[in-house]
C-alpha cells in the first residue's frame, strides 16, 4: 500500500501502470481498476474497467485526493494486451490514391467555400496554419494544438460529410 502518491513522482508510479488497484481517495471514497497511466504533472490516475458486454469504462482520479494505492494483482499477458488495444484508433480504411486525391479535393474547395484559409502540402491539407488534416480527409483526420479551430473544421467536414454522402468513408478496412 502506498500513501504520498502525489510525492512519488514518475519513476516509482511506472511500477503500477498494468496492475489492478484500489485507489483511497478521502475517508470512504474508494475505485479499482486497472491503471492504466499516470498524468506526470498532477499525479492523476487513469482506471479502466472492462465490461462484460465488451466495452471499457475509464475512470480518472485526481491525484492531489489520492490518499493511497494498493495493488490487487499485476495484469497477465492477455489482460496487458487489452488495455494496449482498447484505446489504438481504429484501422484506417484503405483508399486508392485518386479516391484519396478526390477527397483532399472536396475537403479544400469546401473549406474555401467557407472562407477557410487552406493549401494542399503534399498529401496533407493545412488550415490556416496551425491546423493539418490528413488522408482519408474525415473529421478525425484532424491536428491542432488550437482546441477551438480543430472543433470548428471538424464540424464543418461532418456538415460536408453529411451533405455529400459519396465522400463518407464506406471502404473496407484492411
Amino acid at each position: 500500500m502506498q500513501s504520498g502518491w502525489s510525492l512519488l513522482g514518475p519513476l516509482q508510479w511506472i511500477r503500477y501502470v498494468n496492475t489492478q488497484v484500489k485507489v483511497k481517495v478521502g475517508t470512504d471514497e474508494e475505485h479499482c481498476g486497472w491503471l492504466l497511466t499516470v498524468d506526470p504533472v498532477s499525479a492523476s490516475l487513469v482506471l479502466v474497467n472492462f465490461r462484460e458486454e465488451g466495452g471499457v469504462s475509464v475512470q480518472v482520479v485526481m491525484g492531489h485526493a489520492v490518499e493511497e494505492v494498493e495493488v490487487l494483482q499485476e495484469a497477465n499477458e492477455e489482460t496487458t494486451e487489452r488495455l494496449c488495444v482498447s484505446f489504438l484508433p481504429l484501422k484506417t480504411p484503405r483508399l486508392d490514391p485518386e479516391e484519396l486525391r478526390r477527397r483532399r479535393g472536396g475537403v479544400r474547395r469546401w473549406l474555401e467555400k467557407n472562407w477557410i484559409p487552406v493549401v494542399e502540402e503534399g498529401e496533407e491539407l493545412r488550415v490556416a496554419g496551425v491546423l493539418t488534416i490528413t488522408a482519408p480527409y474525415g473529421p478525425e483526420n484532424c491536428c491542432s494544438s488550437n482546441q477551438i479551430i480543430l472543433d470548428r473544421i471538424q464540424k464543418l467536414i461532418q456538415s460536408l460529410i453529411q451533405t455529400e454522402p459519396r465522400l463518407e468513408h464506406s471502404s473496407s478496412c484492411d
